[in-house]
């Protein structure tokens, strides 16, 4: 080969996409494109285990009480490569589990424990989360042991508790069947800022106005979990560390009795690590060398390990015995006063005024040695906030109450994310029922379904309202934190009914017709409701030339107001229905980003996204009855007309406003449709045209009505977690 034909030095000769810095990603050559891997992002292609692989079988057959007893050991085996503070794991393990689960935010169920997610990017990297690898890494040979029996999600979880355990607390218990993700949930939203810790009044902020806090974010700042612990932006003042605490905590379903006990538990044990100078430390995971195999910040100039190590500058034990559960954190705190001082990291913290030589702890290495304790700013909010030095004064002066409120928020906090009481797996789950857990009794199965569908059918319902009343019940379900949906028919219950997107007059008609159904047949209105919009789509595609009989699993409960939250379930009200054409209101995203939000919260893909959005505008289901979209001359029969006509270069599409749009006759320019942005979409973007498109077509108008029911049946049961 001639020396000009030969690769140059340092290029690489095959094209890698956007894996590679050289190269240009699709959604940065058009940014404004609309990006649908966030309905990807846990595509089977990533799973190692196979498509027979049922973790929530298999971790049925795991030995609990030999994988406590491997912890338990684990918390007390020091390994020199990363030494334990005071021989003991516990303080370090509990704040993997703490920031696993603190993710967690009620607005949209993201974060938590629950996927394991503390694996991978961004939230390995956090700078609230440096040397959490450590702690996975020293998990490593009890995951290996134990193998597909326990995923990480539950091990990293469950080591928290273990730990607990260890240093005295009687915790209130523990439910396995957490499956592990096996990618990066890249797409999941956690702040505007473009770079780490980065101060409310930067730019991107995800603050407004009087410090109001983006929803639906509930950390204060990038890269921390909670709240930045020297105080806002890094300046100490305890009562505004108050307030961020109190938002903070609120958005992960927490009261102010959970909050200060949380806050206490968490620093009853363990200590802040800022013995050192920061700079040293090496980069993040996601940015260090290859060599470093996974790890991140490392120091390769000291020591930088045992007293030596730096986490998140602060430095110092919060109570004199920090293996131990006890009460020490409130007598440190409020019997002592407390000065700032800056650590030898240069962190801002609280010390003591005056403190005895004994009442300081002792040196993580070297027990005849005693170190100063501290406080961070959150800390000292408890001290000084009027309502929180209530609840921690009760706490000091009741050592039992302290230990029984914390062990239920440290469940709450770990299990909150996993859904109804059902999911849990394993002889620690508790016996009681939480209301936070979401409880709906079981119903009955045992009725001949075809007699109540007869009765749904001499109604005089129409097929929209069936149609709709259903999908308003279940379009509740979050997959991300496993609540809401059609089981317990909170629908009929406060919130739900008053919800403006459920249009609460017509709802009340529709819902004393069902209603009278169920008390006549004795099934619960919660499947009545369901197999009302199954009728509705079994008499649309039988109009449309299809005979077809939805798939319908009895077994539904009916919920009471006694086992319904109305605050919880306030953040499960739809502010937008793509799928009923419905904006409440303006927003900063677009109406179509607003859609693959809310597809994703449903465990929906895009091409059961793409199928549903035709199928509901052919049934007339748009809330308050408007056309937009309704592409059709036949409404209420299930073709694919939609489709047909939206690809259809017959008609031009006209802009009215910024989601309002005319469609008209190429030939005679008159309107013939109206749509909307979320209508239009599916015919510009070119991933969702091949899907329109398929649908289209002329031999697929049976394919359109089957692929329909089968997205809509997985809508209908996707809280049915009986059925799995």
């Amino acid at each position: 080969m001639s020396k000009n034909n030969t690769t140059t030095r340092g290029k690489c000769p095959v094209m890698h996409g956007g894996a590679t810095q050289s190269s240009m990603t699709s959604m940065q050559w058009w940014p404004k494109a609309l990006n649908l891997d966030i309905l990807h992002q846990h595509d089977s292609k990533t799973n190692p285990m196979g498509a027979n692989f049922n973790y929530r079988e298999t971790v049925k057959n795991l030995d609990i009480a030999e994988l406590n007893k491997d912890l338990q050991a684990l918390m007390t085996d020091s390994q020199d490569w990363w030494p334990a503070d005071w021989g003991h794991y516990g303080g370090l393990m509990i704040r993997m589990s703490w920031h696993a689960a603190g993710t967690y935010r009620i607005a949209d169920g993201r974060g938590g424990a629950a996927t394991g997610n503390q694996r991978f990017t961004p939230i390995n990297s956090w700078p609230d989360n440096a040397n959490l690898d450590k702690a996975r890494r020293l998990l490593w040979p009890i995951k290996k042991k134990y193998g597909n029996k326990l995923s990480w999600a539950d091990l990293i979880v469950y080591a928290g508790t273990v730990a607990y355990q260890s240093m005295g607390l009687k915790t209130f218990g523990f439910g396995f069947g957490r499956e592990d993700i096996w990618h990066p949930e890249k797409d999941t939203y956690w702040g505007a800022e473009k770079e780490w810790l980065a101060p409310s009044d930067s730019e991107n902020s995800r603050y407004s106005g009087e410090r109001k806090l983006d929803n639906p974010l509930a950390a204060v700042m990038m890269g921390l979990i909670y709240v930045n612990p020297e105080g806002v932006d890094g300046k100490p003042d305890p009562l505004k560390t108050a307030h961020d605490i109190r938002v903070t905590f609120e958005r992960m379903a927490m009261n102010d009795e959970e909050t200060a006990a949380l806050t206490a538990g968490g620093h009853t044990v363990g200590k802040c690590h800022g013995n050192g100078d920061a700079s040293l430390l090496g980069k993040e995971p996601a940015a260090a060398d290859i060599a470093e195999q996974g790890t991140g910040w490392n120091n390769k100039s000291k020591r930088g390990v045992g007293r030596d190590t730096v986490t998140s500058g602060i430095e110092g034990a919060w109570t004199t015995h920090p293996t131990q559960w006890d009460n020490g954190y409130f007598s440190m705190l409020l019997k002592h006063e407390w000065e700032l001082k800056k650590s030898p990291a240069g962190a801002w913290q609280w010390q003591p005024v005056n403190i005895k030589e004994q009442d300081k702890p002792i040196d993580v290495e070297d027990p005849s040695k005693r170190t100063m304790p501290i406080m961070t700013d959150a800390d000292m909010a408890m001290k000084m906030d009027p309502d929180y030095r209530k609840i921690i004064e009760r706490f000091a002066n009741d050592a039992d109450y302290f230990s029984e409120v914390f062990a239920r928020a440290w469940f709450k906090l770990t299990h909150r994310d996993m859904g109804p009481k059902v999911r849990y797996i394993g002889t620690q789950v508790p016996q009681e029922t939480l209301i936070w857990q979401d409880p709906v009794p079981q119903g009955s199965s045992d009725y001949t379904i075809e007699s109540v569908k007869e009765k749904i059918t001499a109604s005089g319902l129409s097929i929209s309202d069936m149609v709709t009343t259903a999908w308003d019940s279940a379009r509740t379900y979050r997959d991300s934190d496993k609540r809401g949906g059609a089981n317990g028919a909170r629908i009929r219950l406060a919130p739900q009914k008053d919800w403006q997107g459920n249009e609460p007059v017509r709802l009340a008609k529709v819902l004393t017709t069902l209603g009278a159904i169920a008390k006549e047949t004795g099934v619960s209105i919660a499947d009545v409701i369901v197999l009302a919009g199954n009728v509705g789509i079994e008499q649309s595609a039988k109009a449309a030339g299809v005979e077809i009989s939805v798939p319908f699993a009895p077994g539904r409960g009916d919920a009471t107001d006694e086992m319904t939250d109305v605050a919880s379930f306030d953040v499960l009200e739809p502010l937008h229905d793509a799928y009923r054409n419905w904006l409440k209101d303006d927003y900063s995203v677009s109406a179509e980003e607003l859609m693959l939000d809310r597809t994703q919260l449903m465990g929906l893909t895009a091409h059961e996204m793409t199928v549903l959005i035709g199928g509901m505008r052919m049934l007339g289901t748009n809330y308050g009855g408007t056309k937009h979209g309704v592409f059709t001359d036949h409404e209420g029969v299930l073709s694919n007309d939609y489709f047909v006509n939206l690809t259809d270069m017959n008609y031009t599409w006209q802009a009215v406003d910024d989601n309002l749009y005319e469609i008209r006759e190429r030939k005679s320019n008159n309107v013939k449709w109206t749509a909307t942005r979320v209508d239009l979409i599916f015919g510009s973007n070119s991933i969702l045209r091949s899907y329109s498109e398929v649908y289209a077509q002329d031999d697929n108008k049976e394919k359109f009505i089957h692929d329909f029911v089968a997205a809509w049946t997985k809508v209908m049961n996707a809280d049915r977690f009986d059925l799995a």
